[in-house]
């Protein structure tokens, strides 16, 4: 699954693609993965590593579960995968697999009341959480899969009576083994994940919740007569089904029916995500936060900007104006972090480099720019000194287009090479916040950005309806464009328009 980001909760599915290899086909019964597992693996992931190259994917996870958690052999599907696929497939445990389900789950059914129950039926195990009052409970992972139990009872085709029972028999004993004592609260709201549950609960529906499916489990039992009753290709015909998932349907709706059966569920919730949605969500996480800060960092970043913003009052710069700039700068920045990756301490000196944009007006307006760089470079501002007065000194000069980093300004010629990329990023977003507010009016309440990975739209979001000068924005974005190897666009937005929307 490949996903365009625009945050943690806002993100545009790009492509899904499956390759239907069975990777536990022989492991839970013979231990080892076998050689057509490991040659259909290994092709599946050439596939997907050619598919994230094309999209220009930059971060990903890789996991496998049950069936390589118990392969003996399991080192050689990692190793080939890593050395013919340049992917790095990671083993998770199975509390971790519970674990990003249970993400998944609690994510898509942020509007409701948390469940009680997370089922995840897979090829080789049933993962189940319980929680209270949404906090986890307990987690336990059972060896009732699917693929596990189709092969062990040959249930793959027709499933006659006697077999049915004997899965059913063993999927109670298991049960009541692994949770001796198991509280079983009639009516509890339950959750139910995996391909098979999305499947069944299309034959066994019960009312939606809200746009999510729900699965019958009483109407379940009721059809389950004639779903053990066809064969895997009659299967395919009836439900419309892939081969792969009419092969194991019928060991499916055995293992649901009675698991819902013995925790006395009157439905279950099917929010049709899983172990990639939890993969998904943190990824996502990952990408848009932002290193914690520590304590030192936060206060020598408020003696940095207590210094910039009393020198700027001192030189009698407009500070409203000042203050906007500093706003836009900031917000570019954060939404802007993926691509960018710069620390805390470059945040700060876009921030004091805002408050200090314009003191070069107490000289000369027309060129306040260079006389705003010199006084910074000379003067003592507290908090601001070495390389990063340095850099807050070349974003002044270079703020408003009139001048392009260059290594004949003393301030600028003072950073290091990796400094002066640093400095011509800060100095794209100080540009183009300070276009933004050209009108002095502060009229922007938001900017917004969305879009990527290559082409990313910025949102402008106004108090009023003032007019905004897109070919002067574009221009001054320039810089900005080409230091991240983007395409920025705009777009107005005006805040009581979306107001009436909402």
């Amino acid at each position: 699954m490949i996903a365009r980001i625009r945050s943690t909760e806002d993100w545009e599915i790009v492509d899904s693609v499956r390759a239907p290899v069975r990777l536990g086909h022989s492991v839970f019964t013979s231990g080892k993965f076998d050689a057509k597992t490991l040659r259909e693996a290994t092709a599946a992931f050439r596939e997907f590593r050619g598919i994230m190259d094309a999209h220009g994917v930059t971060a990903y996870r890789a996991v496998t579960t049950s069936a390589a958690r118990e392969a003996r052999n399991r080192h050689l599907l990692t190793d080939r995968i890593r050395h013919l696929a340049k992917i790095d497939l990671e083993i998770i445990s199975g509390d971790e697999e519970a674990r990003l389900v249970r993400v998944a789950v609690l994510r898509a059914l942020r509007d409701f009341d948390p469940p009680r129950f997370i089922l995840d039926l897979g090829g080789g195990s049933l993962e189940l959480n319980e929680l209270r009052r949404g906090a986890l409970h307990e987690t336990v992972g059972l060896p009732l899969g699917t693929v596990r139990l189709m092969e062990a009872f040959h249930a793959q085709g027709v499933i006659h009576d006697n077999t049915a029972n004997e899965i059913r028999l063993h999927v109670l004993s298991v049960l009541q083994s692994a949770l001796p004592g198991r509280p079983r609260p009639s009516g509890a709201f339950a959750v139910a994940c995996g391909g098979n549950a999305e499947t069944l609960a299309g034959l066994a529906s019960g009312p939606k919740l809200g746009t999510f499916m729900t699965l019958n489990p009483r109407l379940l039992r009721d059809r389950l007569w004639h779903i053990l009753q066809l064969s895997v290709e009659e299967r395919m015909r009836a439900f419309s089904v892939r081969r792969d998932r009419a092969e194991v349907m019928g060991v499916a709706a055995i293992v649901l029916a009675t698991v819902a059966s013995w925790l006395r569920l009157r439905q279950m919730i099917v929010p049709r995500v899983g172990v990639r949605e939890g993969l998904l969500y943190e990824l996502a996480s990952a990408q848009m936060c932002q290193p914690e800060l520590t304590e030192e960092q936060r206060n020598r970043a408020q003696a940095m900007l207590a210094g910039a913003e009393s020198f700027a009052y001192k030189l009698r710069c407009d500070l409203k104006h000042a203050d906007q700039v500093r706003l836009l700068s900031l917000q570019l920045f954060d939404q802007l972090w993926p691509y960018h990756h710069l620390d805390f301490e470059a945040r700060t000196i876009l921030a004091s480099a805002a408050a200090l944009h314009d003191c070069g007006v107490l000289i000369n307006r027309k060129a306040h720019h260079r006389h705003g760089e010199y006084l910074i470079h000379n003067a003592k501002i507290p908090g601001l000194r070495g390389w990063a007065k340095n850099m807050t000194a070349a974003l002044v000069r270079y703020h408003n287009r009139k001048s392009e980093p260059s290594a004949a300004h003393a301030a600028f010629a003072a950073l290091t090479s990796e400094q002066r990329k640093k400095a011509r990023l800060l100095a794209g977003m100080l540009r183009l916040a300070e276009r933004l507010e050209s009108d002095h009016r502060q009229g922007i309440s938001k900017l917004t950005v969305e879009g990527g990975p290559r082409d990313v739209r910025i949102h402008v979001e106004m108090r009023d309806a003032s007019r905004l000068n897109l070919a002067g924005i574009e221009r001054k974005a320039k810089l900005l464009e080409r230091e991240l190897n983007l395409r920025l666009s705009f777009q107005r937005v005006l805040l009581v328009e979306k107001e009436r929307v909402a």
